[in-house]
Parts: structure tokens; C-alpha cells; sequence
């Protein structure tokens, strides 16, 4: 299979990213009942996801590698940048551009989350340190914080960019007047604006298209899809029920909403398979072929090779126009 790859700006990455919010995960857990990840088996993948054509990898200071650390104490934080820089060690460091992220919860003591510019300083170069390298190509700030003045943030990202240890800077879980106000402080300035937007955005989940995706735009903005599956609802993975060890049997919130969208994944998988796909790989080629104006490229977390290899796949799937209505005609139908 050959991976296909778009630009935004002079950045060239692959059609989709790794992310690694949920890694392989080990029976074992902690004390405290979070579950530890299977780094052998999380490091055989992202090693595979290069040698596919990937070059465009997602984490984040925060992440644990675990679903069932969603809500766990910070002490396990910071577990998917050491096992991401690992796996990616061996590589040209040119040849790969990753993504990691600031605003969470890092330490008990004041200051010890937050987008202040001490919070960000002291963790990029904790980041930095956890993945074993000099630079980050893209740095998001991951979600809001009222208790910083926009400004000051903008400021400090600015510098960390002008210092080479940033490339470009992006947002993640804003509201549309924050990350417009924080795009015209960064104007009037003349300081780096975000290059890239982060949010949700799936077959399922749509709001993004009302909301995020004109910012994304006025400011040619490159989306990226985080949750393309509706954490594997759009994987097909509920069909036949939960299964213990999914992301549903670690997050309680995920029931009602695979109760909810049963119908509509069911018709949609009809749909796929009549085409020849998986779920998954409609799901995914949908959100690389919809016309929004700007670039999406969803992140895919697959916890198997074989999954990994199904979703990649996807990069090779066009739908026509037909196709595109008739996915849209059949949410319209769900109950």
C-alpha cells in the first residue's frame, strides 16, 4: 500500500497521523487500578506506522498511554512522549514531524498546569527530555486557561518558535472567539500564528463543521481530527457488544453514546461493506475526501498491527460524490 500525503503550508505529512492517547495496554495496572501499557507491543506498531509511509506523529505531556488514565493522577503522565521517542529513536530525525501538547495538571505545587509561560517552558522541556529530543515540530496548547491573559501565551510560543525548539504552534479544544482572539493578538504583534487546529471530529460528530472548521479556514488553519472513530464506535467495535479490555469497558461516558448511534453504525457499516470496506476505513476516508476548505487528517490510535495496517489502508479508498451523499443519506436515516 503507498501512503498519500497533503501540505499545509510547506508541510508535507501523511494523509493520516499516530496518535498516542491509547496505546496497547498490560494486564497489569498500578496501585492506584490504572492500566500499565504494553511498550513492547506499543513500539512494534509505531515502528510500523513508519515503515507504512506515516510521518506524522501525535501525543501529549498528559497522556498515560491508557484510557482507564483519562482522569488518573498526573504521577502516571508523560508515559506515551518516553514510549513515542523511543520507538521513533532509531529514525532520521528529519524524516518525521511530531506533535506534542501543553495545559494539563502536571505536578501538585502552584504553576503546575496551565498555559502561563512558566508552565509552558518548564514542560517543553519536560517533553523534551521524555522523548529524547531538541525540538518538537508541533507544539499545541491542548485546551483553554481563563487564568491566562492570551497575550502571555501567545508570547511565550512565540519565543519558543524564534528559539528553534518549536516549528509551528497549534490549538486544540478552544472555543472559536478564543482561538480568534488569540490569532489577532498574534497578528497585531507580528508574532507566529497557530498553523494547525485540533479537535473532534468524526462521521458521528459533527459540531466541528459549525464551529471549528470556519476558523480553521479564515486563518488556513490544517485541521486534525482527533477521535476519527469515535473511539472505534466507527471501528464497528460495539456491534456485537463491549467487550472487556475496549475503550468502552475503561470509559463509562462511552455506553450511552454507542446506545445512541447503534442504528446509524449499523446502517453505515451496510454501506461499507457493500462497498468492499471496513467501517473503519469508510470512516476514515470520508474524513480525507469531505470538502471543508482546508486539510483534515484524522488520527488513528489502532492498538494492533493489523488494525494499524486496515486503517492506513483507508489513505487508498475515493469516494465519489455519490458516495459522499450516500454516507450523509444514511445518518439522515438513523433513529
Amino acid at each position: 500500500m503507498g501512503m498519500k500525503y497533503v501540505r499545509v503550508g510547506g508541510l508535507e505529512l501523511s494523509a493520516i497521523s499516530y496518535g498516542t492517547w491509547h496505546l496497547p495496554i498490560s494486564p497489569e495496572t498500578y496501585p492506584d487500578g490504572v492500566h500499565k501499557v504494553d511498550e513492547a507491543r506499543s513500539k512494534q506498531i509505531i515502528k510500523r506506522a513508519y515503515d507504512l509511509g506515516i510521518n506524522f506523529f501525535d501525543t501529549a505531556n498528559v497522556y498515560v498511554g491508557s484510557v482507564s488514565a483519562a482522569h488518573a493522577h498526573y504521577e502516571h503522565a508523560g508515559t506515551s512522549e518516553r514510549i513515542l521517542g523511543a520507538a521513533l529513536a532509531g529514525y532520521e530525525r528529519e524524516s518525521f514531524v511530531l506533535a506534542t501538547k501543553v495545559r494539563a495538571k502536571m505536578a501538585a505545587f502552584r504553576n503546575g498546569e496551565g498555559l502561563s509561560r512558566k508552565h509552558i517552558m518548564w514542560q517543553l522541556g519536560q517533553s523534551l527530555e521524555r522523548l529524547g529530543l531538541t525540538y518538537v515540530d508541533l507544539y499545541y496548547i491542548h485546551w483553554s486557561d481563563p487564568s491566562t491573559p492570551h497575550e502571555e501565551t501567545m508570547s511565550v510560543l512565540n519565543d519558543l518558535v524564534h528559539e528553534g525548539r518549536v516549528h509551528y504552534i497549534g490549538v486544540s479544544n478552544h472555543s472559536p472567539e478564543d482561538m480568534v482572539d488569540l490569532q489577532e493578538i498574534a497578528e497585531r504583534k507580528g508574532w507566529e500564528k497557530f498553523r494547525f487546529m485540533q479537535d473532534r471530529y468524526n462521521l458521528l460528530q459533527r459540531d466541528a463543521e459549525l464551529s471549528k472548521l470556519p476558523v480553521a479556514r479564515r486563518y488556513r488553519m490544517g485541521f486534525v481530527a482527533y477521535s476519527p472513530l469515535a473511539q472505534g464506535v466507527l471501528a464497528g467495535r460495539y456491534l456485537a457488544g463491549i467487550s472487556d479490555g475496549s475503550r468502552a469497558s475503561l470509559e463509562p461516558g462511552l455506553v450511552d453514546f454507542i446506545g445512541n448511534a447503534s442504528a446509524a453504525v449499523s446502517t453505515l457499516n451496510e454501506l461499507a461493506t457493500s462497498k468492499g470496506l471496513k467501517l473503519s476505513q469508510m470512516a476514515l476516508a470520508w474524513l480525507m475526501n469531505v470538502d471543508v476548505g482546508v486539510p483534515v487528517i484524522p488520527i488513528v490510535g489502532a492498538t494492533t498491527v493489523e488494525e494499524l495496517e486496515e486503517d492506513v489502508a483507508a489513505t487508498e479508498v475515493k469516494l465519489t460524490e455519490d458516495d459522499m451523499k450516500a454516507v450523509d443519506q444514511a445518518l439522515r436515516r438513523r433513529t
